[in-house]
């Protein structure tokens, strides 16, 4: 059995370039900090579905409008993939938003207030450890 399918070895190839040419490439001013984050191609290779994040704009609004820039230059990013990867048919490219990133930001952050709280919590427990109440001998 082989240790990697061609659709995955086609996905990890559009992910890289799909990276450097909406950065480079894609002179759209709505376009924010664009990053793709992984890219899921079909069996017959003729969709890739691109998951992509954006950094510091996370509003419903900013979303909305950066996956339709993307979706508007596919056709070119699709050309311009074209040229670089040899491929007979280059997948039709769909954009999708990636909140992993915000949910996993926002699970850290949850984590972190949990784990201070236990040590505020203990640190005044641990105070009154001696079991004295206070007093000093």
């Amino acid at each position: 059995m082989r240790e990697f399918k061609r659709t995955d070895r086609v996905a990890d190839q559009l992910q890289k370039e799909l990276a450097v040419l909406i950065q480079r490439e894609v002179k759209d001013p709505r376009l924010g900090m664009v990053t793709v984050s992984g890219v899921e191609v079909s069996r017959d290779l003729g969709y890739a579905d691109v998951h992509v994040t954006l950094l510091g704009e996370d509003t419903p609004e900013r979303i909305k409008e950066n996956l339709k820039v993307l979706k508007q230059a596919a056709g070119f990013l699709r050309g311009q993939i074209a040229k670089r990867i040899k491929l007979r048919h280059v997948p039709e490219l769909r954009f999708h938003y990636d909140e992993s990133v915000v949910r996993g930001q926002r699970l850290s952050s949850l984590i972190e207030e949990a784990v201070q709280s236990d040590r505020a919590r203990s640190g005044e427990q641990g105070d009154d450890e001696d079991g004295d109440g206070g007093e000093s001998r």
